[in-house]
């Protein structure tokens, strides 16, 4: 009898440590694992930490970094943006045939189209009720498409100063383009935490159903999250045309949905949503680049890349689930 009371208390206590681990891997694991590159990269190559590998490393993972927070709030309403490689596409086009009005211009142009985007894939998702996943899909073939017409396949030289400067000066030694990402990444913590619209997108997030029965404006929140998706997507396509030097639609923005969304659902951001995690997805996209930088610098191909970012992803699911108990 002491042996079947025994096994029974046994596997309550086996599954509530199996759920502190899950918890534990979604709340911190992330950081973990960066101080665990850092460490392994600076063990195999001391200059890993130099001030000129620090901008190298900020450049790349900045317009990663600035589109997984728009994919981050369109996640937490439990859905997904697979255009926002191709808005990047989109902006890299604009940006030369608005140069000749400015530089201001042609930038503000570039974002105007990511809110244009963002608004015909939220009006899709939220007034015909298309699937998320399909209406973004055809937003991402369709702009493709278009940035190419737009611009032609072939690159375009960029010698803006004030376009440069985003994407390669520095203010106080930290690169203009990090200082910016930095505060959109408190913009975002606020309007989550503090505002009246934070609690609507968690809401709706949770329970969108349930939302629209007790007033609250489901369609609006829903078309503002695919909105800034969108216009920060362009956004990192402003800072990829600064940093290149040169405007290449056939070529920008390719994958970075795919980075955007692991940077999210690493961070601890679940796919189900209700639930947005800022920071966490700061450093998911800051693990991502470290993720390449450690396979370049050991000279592993790309290919490698992507099958250790389709592993990240499983896991990163499979303890967001472990947790939930879905």
């Amino acid at each position: 009898m002491s042996t079947g009371t025994a096994e029974v208390s046994a596997a309550p206590k086996a599954g509530l440590n199996k759920g502190r681990v899950l918890g534990w891997l979604q709340e911190y694991g992330v950081y973990a694992a960066i101080v665990v590159l850092l460490a392994i990269n600076t063990a195999l190559k001391p200059s890993f930490l130099s001030v000129e590998n620090f901008r190298v490393q900020t450049f790349q993972a900045v317009p990663v970094l600035v589109v997984a927070l728009g994919m981050a709030l369109v996640i937490a309403t439990e859905g997904i943006d697979l255009s926002v490689g191709a808005v990047i596409a989109v902006a890299s086009a604009v940006i030369p045939l608005y140069l000749g009005y400015g530089s201001i211009a042609s930038i503000l142009v570039a974002l105007v189209a990511g809110a244009l985007s963002g608004l015909l894939a939220g009006g899709m998702v939220a007034f015909a009720r298309v699937q998320p996943i399909v209406a973004t899909l055809a937003l991402m073939i369709g702009l493709r498409g278009l940035a190419v017409m737009a611009n032609g396949a072939t690159a375009k030289s960029i010698s803006d100063p004030v376009l440069l400067g985003l994407g390669l000066n520095s203010w106080l030694g930290v690169p203009q383009m990090l200082v910016i990402a930095l505060v959109i990444v408190v913009i975002v913590m606020f309007v989550v935490r503090r505002t009246t619209f934070g609690r609507q997108l968690m809401a709706v997030g949770d329970n969108r159903a349930a939302s629209a029965l007790s007033g609250l404006p489901v369609r609006r929140v829903l078309v503002t999250v695919y909105v800034a998706s969108g216009v920060l997507a362009a956004l990192a396509g402003v800072f990829l045309v600064g940093h290149g030097g040169y405007a290449d639609p056939a070529n920008y923005g390719l994958n970075y949905e795919l980075s955007a969304i692991t940077a999210v659902v690493v961070g601890g951001t679940p796919l189900s949503g209700g639930r947005i995690r800022v920071l966490g997805t700061v450093a998911g996209a800051v693990f991502m680049q470290l993720i390449t930088a450690t396979l370049i610098q050991n000279n592993i191909k790309n290919s490698y890349e992507q099958m250790v970012e389709a592993v990240i992803i499983v896991g990163a699911v499979y303890a967001a689930r472990g947790r939930s108990g879905r």
